[in-house]
């Protein structure tokens, strides 16, 4: 894994054409400064619930009359489909009392409910104060949920929740061996997203390679229209179509090497191309004027309105901006551009992976009504109503038979089919929440894009903190197995 030779030698096409306009710059690094670290006290051993009794309608032994706290992350899904889950829920337990709580301060409002000892029993872990899951799976305080992936189906008592899975979901979960410590619920295609009718108003097909994607940017500036905006103030946005463009110009190995913060990863020369194609977005002025104020609602308005054409996003967004998208904008998302004809990987190449990270803590009183509400989240009822409200597909195989697709939705269903084997699943962002966020995303990638620094700087810089990450024996490290 990481740079290798071989890469250089096969004619680097347009990567000869993108030009660095200033020089080599000397950074100081700063300590890496992560979340802070949760207590790793046992004290919600005491406080559990007693287990209930198993049954064919009970597996899990859910205590039937034991209250259930549930934490949910208010952001681009709303909470409309966990409530009806929670209705799911007491349908089958009416005596137990849900508390259930919507926020987006999920670490400074649970933080000290870890460290105390007494956190929730269920949380969607998501957002921009998302905790760290490396961290809480190294100070080991997440339940396995084993016991949830092997106890019979909603559906179907001859099938295990885990074989109602879409592919991918389990490993996601897992960060060291067997145990699986994370539910992702969502499934999420990311990508550059755009809207075909602003494209038909053009007379433009989505752009396959990097020379038709400046031409369209080009040829929209002259209508006053940018190429790309993004969210400026949560720059880490960036890598939902970047990440896939370094993985489809270099290969998933590159990928792989970033996330082993294996030593010299971010020099590879596909990462190096991936930079210059996007600085040169900058430096050719097709990126909305302002974008490094917008937050990721403001972007995403602004894309709305037609003010720019692309904006790198997950699936989340149809739902999210939903309520400034035109009726006729016809909503997509497609993979990067290639890079050039010496790309490793074919167009189509994809990031798409578990979105909406569930976790059961440990010391939770009621971790198994906790696996539980999973449980009937990855029903088929479940699952098709979060497809209906959401837009978005489930981590459960299946539920879209019967439902009409909106245009964005159908559009990931063929993006991912179009994609086929080469669908890439980066794991920075969830193996080093601080690194990814606050040093790569912001440190690296906002700078860049905001044309602060130059490509080689950023290699440099997020070179230089993934070296000081992998060397931090406070934090816990993982490699793909």
């Amino acid at each position: 894994m990481g740079s290798t030779s071989a890469q250089n030698s096969e004619g680097l096409g347009r990567r000869d054409l993108i030009k660095r306009s200033a020089a080599i710059g000397v950074i100081t690094v700063p300590t890496m400064s992560f979340l802070a670290s949760c207590a790793s006290s046992d004290s919600g051993k005491d406080q559990k619930v007693e287990k209930g009794k198993a049954s064919a309608k009970n597996p899990l032994g859910v205590n039937e009359t034991a209250p259930l706290d549930f934490v949910l992350f208010d952001g681009g899904f709303g909470t409309e489909y966990a409530t009806d889950a929670v209705k799911g829920y007491n349908k089958v337990f009416p005596k137990a009392k849900v508390k259930f709580t919507p926020t987006q301060k999920i670490q400074s409002q649970l933080q000290p409910r870890f460290n105390g000892g007494t956190p929730p029993d269920l949380i969607d872990n998501s957002g921009a104060e998302q905790m760290d899951m490396g961290v809480l799976v190294g100070k080991k305080q997440l339940a396995d949920l084993t016991p949830l992936l092997d106890a019979p189906s909603f559906d179907d008592p001859a099938k295990k929740v885990r074989d109602t899975l879409r592919p991918g979901i389990v490993e996601m979960g897992q960060f060291d061996g067997d145990p699986v410590w994370i539910m992702y619920y969502a499934y999420t295609v990311y990508g550059v997203w755009y809207s075909q009718t602003a494209l038909d108003k053009l007379d433009a097909q989505y752009p396959e390679d990097w020379d038709a994607m400046l031409a369209l940017c080009a040829k929209a500036k002259k209508k006053g229209i940018a190429g790309w905006t993004y969210a400026g103030k949560y720059p880490y946005y960036i890598p939902f179509s970047l990440y896939p463009f370094i993985g489809k110009i270099g290969g998933r190995e590159v990928l792989d090497a970033i996330d082993n913060l294996e030593p010299g990863a971010w020099k590879h020369p596909a990462v190096k191309a991936a930079f210059e194609a996007y600085y040169e977005l900058f430096k050719k002025g097709y990126i909305l004027q302002g974008t490094p104020g917008l937050d990721h609602i403001q972007s995403q308005t602004a894309w709305t309105e037609g003010k720019a054409l692309f904006i790198p996003n997950g699936s989340w967004v149809e739902n999210e901006a939903a309520k400034t998208t035109p009726a006729d904008f016809q909503m997509k998302v497609a993979a990067p551009s290639s890079l050039d004809s010496s790309d490793k990987l074919p167009f189509g190449t994809i990031w798409a992976s578990g979105g909406e990270p569930f976790v059961v803590p440990k010391n939770a009183k009621n971790p198994d009504g906790g696996m539980e509400q999973l449980r009937v989240m990855l029903s088929e009822e479940s699952s098709k109503n979060f497809t209906s409200k959401v837009k978005s597909l489930s981590a459960f195989n299946g539920g879209t038979d019967g439902l009409t697709l909106s245009t964005a939705l159908q559009s990931g269903v063929d993006a991912l089919t179009k994609a086929g084997d080469n669908v890439l699943n980066p794991r920075l962002q969830d193996w080093y929440v601080a690194l990814q966020k606050e040093k790569i995303g912001t440190g690296v990638l906002g700078e860049l894009m905001a044309g602060r620094i130059t490509p080689a700087e950023a290699v440099k810089n997020a070179q230089a903190y993934a070296d000081a990450a992998a060397k931090d024996q406070s934090i816990k490290h993982y490699k793909h197995q």
